[in-house]
């Protein structure tokens, strides 16, 4: 069997596999269990793989491309168009074998395993800051209760936690609830510790993210999230094209040679996103390159400082993608 194209569906046990030949005739379509797809894959004679970035699939574009195969990974919601009706194993499968060879389509560089590991890590520190938000908050809520209130911020914390030592504040009860909180938010406390020291030591390790650490407003955690998710740069044509996937550009709904422009698009990875938005929050204020610049000024005295911001990790994005292209380190423009 001559095969040219496939498309392969992923799921956790069952994969569906849909071929065609050289000459665009469907020639395949099968079900295979999980164990089965290494053996059925290593039988097959070199072909063009297309699956959908999604969950596992960075670690089957490794496995096959070891096999020999080339394998394209592309976003779930540009194969959508390719579905002819209905929704199904098989109808995904060759919505994703045609969406594979188009040649408008944009495909997904497949991340390493360590790329993904250091992913993980970030993964892992965002959720144990969530977990450690939701004892701050029952803590603050019931104290209240009892007509207790201190000033809001991680940094009032001692000041809140001072009221379960004080005699005769709380019933012992309630004291005794409050303090097995306290110890849930000091566990969730250090393990957040642990993985920044070890997102360090990534950084340390990584010359790209050391790198990107040079620009203003990025530090090792933005630095390493951004070299981790995005292991080749050359796969957006501009500063603008990265900053768009990003969801750090107008939306637009232009149409009859008017151009309307809206809020950001907020599409793409959000947490790269969101750290941005912080990172360039905290140049503002701090930064003598930023005070000094006449464009963000100008900026300050017409729109509102988080709009500043937002605009800030916009222009952010498009130097850390010119640091990863050209393999340099940030460099202080000269000023006017």
């Amino acid at each position: 069997m001559q095969l040219m194209t496939v498309g392969l569906d992923l799921a956790k046990h069952v994969f569906q596999v849909h071929g065609v030949d050289p000459a665009g005739n469907v020639v395949l379509k099968r079900r295979l269990r999980r164990g089965q797809m290494i053996t059925f894959f290593a039988g097959l004679a070199p072909c063009l793989v297309g699956m959908e970035a999604c969950a596992t699939a960075h670690f089957w574009a490794r496995e096959l491309t070891a096999l020999g195969h080339t394998v394209r990974l592309m976003p779930a919601q540009y194969v959508k168009a390719y579905v002819k009706r209905g929704k199904n194993d098989a109808a995904d499968a060759a919505a994703i074998c045609e969406a594979v060879t188009r040649p408008s389509m944009r495909f997904v560089p497949v991340k390493g395993e360590g790329q993904q590991a250091a992913l993980m890590l970030h993964r892992a520190r965002d959720l144990l800051v969530r977990q450690r938000t939701q004892p701050i908050n029952a803590v603050r809520g019931h104290l209240a209760e009892f007509g207790i209130v201190e000033a809001q911020g991680a940094w009032n914390l001692d000041r809140v936690l001072a009221h379960l030592e004080a005699e005769g504040e709380i019933p012992e009860v309630a004291r005794q609830v409050l303090r097995l909180l306290a110890a849930q938010l000091d566990e969730a406390e250090r393990r957040i510790e642990e993985l920044e020291g070890r997102i360090a030591a990534w950084h340390k390790a990584d010359p790209v993210s050391q790198r990107l650490a040079t620009i203003p407003g990025i530090g090792p955690p933005v630095a390493t999230a951004i070299a981790a998710t995005v292991p080749d740069a050359g796969a957006f044509r501009s500063g603008r094209e990265f900053a768009a996937w990003l969801g750090l550009v107008p939306r637009q709904r232009s149409t009859g040679g008017k151009q309307r422009l809206g809020r950001i698009s907020r599409e793409g990875d959000k947490y790269i996103r969101r750290l941005l938005v912080i990172g360039a929050q905290a140049v503002l204020p701090r930064s003598k390159a930023a005070r000094s610049d006449p464009w963000t000024q100008g900026l300050l005295a017409r729109r509102p400082r988080l709009v500043v911001a937002v605009a800030l990790a916009n222009k952010i994005a498009r130097t850390a993608w010119a640091v990863m292209t050209k393999g340099q380190t940030y460099r202080q423009p000269a000023p006017a």
